[in-house]
């Protein structure tokens, strides 16, 4: 339908970016081989193959633990470069970029430590299981109703409801209402402070 590098460094190209060279790149560019990068990520180097050549989405668990692989954002990897580094993000300025039927809308900057994004989600269940990874994640239901698997509980979140949950905790989100949701979603690179210490002093 479209033609996948004619607007490659066009502003006006494509609206969505395609996420899958992007991740052949950042794999190339920090030297590693399809079997050294994918078990990082939890994935097998078939299925990391096929999200580079887009035969598969990455969904937004991947996306974070293949960030993660690579030293960078979930921003840099959907494309979502800032012109410069202005404190304020204006709607609708940064065009969406779409990964297994998500869409997301950048909301904070690629280099910063916090990742802010905005995310529609069709209504059904995320394909793929959740893959554990060090880091704190806060989401925040603007509109429609998500279901919030955390380890052997489950949880409905309405619009104005919260969590904020440790990304060690096996976790999977998924929209439970027949129009969609849409959450602000915030991840950090840092892992939460171990509230019980496992060698304490004395």
């Amino acid at each position: 339908m479209s033609t996948p590098a004619a607007g490659a460094g066009d502003p006006s190209g494509p609206a969505l970016p395609d996420v899958a060279p992007r991740l052949r790149d950042l794999r190339r560019r920090r030297g590693l081989t399809l079997e050294a990068a994918a078990p990082r990520a939890g994935l097998s180097p078939a299925h990391l193959s096929r999200l580079e050549t887009g035969a598969r989405q990455p969904s937004l668990p991947m996306l974070l633990a293949l960030a993660r692989t690579y030293g960078t954002t979930v921003s840099e990897l959907l494309g979502e470069m800032p012109p410069e580094r202005e404190p304020v993000i204006r709607g609708g300025r940064a065009e969406p970029a779409e990964a297994d039927g998500w869409t997301y809308h950048r909301a904070g900057h690629p280099g910063r430590a916090m990742q802010a994004l905005r995310v529609e989600v069709p209504y059904g269940t995320q394909r793929e299981l959740v893959r554990v990874h060090p880091g704190e994640e806060w989401l925040h239901v603007l509109f429609g109703r998500l279901r919030l698997t955390l380890g052997d509980a489950t949880h409905e979140l309405d619009p104005g409801d919260s969590a904020h949950f440790d990304s060690l905790t096996p976790h999977r989100i998924s929209a439970v209402s027949h129009g969609g949701a849409a959450f602000l979603f915030v991840h950090t690179l840092l892992q939460s402070p171990d509230p019980h210490p496992h060698h304490p002093h004395g």
